[in-house]
């Protein structure tokens, strides 16, 4: 495991480069992101999503979030409509999930099997970098039903240091995760606030 510190409005070219190359390597990076830090590893390797799991104690049965680099974006993993696309312009980038029917290129072991994914693009420009090249995970940092913590040390702790990147911005101000926001169907609904 390595640590790099930088500043939370900062973007270190060499260490989003350089987290970019472990996740292209089936590494798990820890993260911040506008509200907590997050767990992140490339979508499109089983074998590091399936750390990430590992490394939160989650159920397989309970889905990750992606996080992908714009707003533009969403287009490539989810599909939205226009009605859709009008709320999701009004929040993002910002603290929020929404629950989206997936496109056929989101493996199942992201989605735990479900047709539909959680996806966020953050008020972080750090994190959105880290998906600049393909879409990652977007999980808090803690292990499953655990208190979301806001410090890398305490958040390693926790863990038990099984990732591979930390990037070190500090204590965030927030420990709230994004709410989470379902446009699945007819008529919005909060599933998380």
């Amino acid at each position: 495991m390595k640590i790099v510190k930088t500043g939370i409005d900062s973007v270190d070219e060499e260490i989003i480069n350089e987290a970019i190359n472990v996740l292209a390597d089936g590494g798990v990076v820890l993260y911040p992101t506008d509200t907590v830090y997050g767990l992140g590893a490339n979508i499109f390797d089983n074998r590091a999503v399936r750390r990430v799991f590992e490394i939160k104690q989650r159920s397989l049965l309970k889905p990750l979030s992606i996080l992908v680099s714009n707003v533009n974006s969403i287009d490539l993993v989810a599909k939205v409509s226009l009605n859709q696309k009008e709320v999701i312009h009004n929040y993002l980038p910002g603290p929020y999930t929404f629950i989206l029917q997936k496109r056929p290129i989101v493996p199942r072991a992201v989605t735990s099997g479900s047709d539909y994914v959680g996806v966020r693009v953050p008020d972080n420009n750090l994190a959105c970098r880290l998906a600049g090249i393909f879409p990652i995970t977007t999980t808090s940092a803690n292990l499953s039903d655990e208190e979301v913590l806001s410090n890398p040390k305490d958040i390693l702790n926790q863990l038990g240091h099984d990732v591979d990147l930390v990037i070190d911005v500090g204590e965030l101000k927030s420990n709230h995760p994004s709410k989470i926001v379902d446009l699945s169907m007819r008529n919005p609904k909060i599933i998380r606030k």
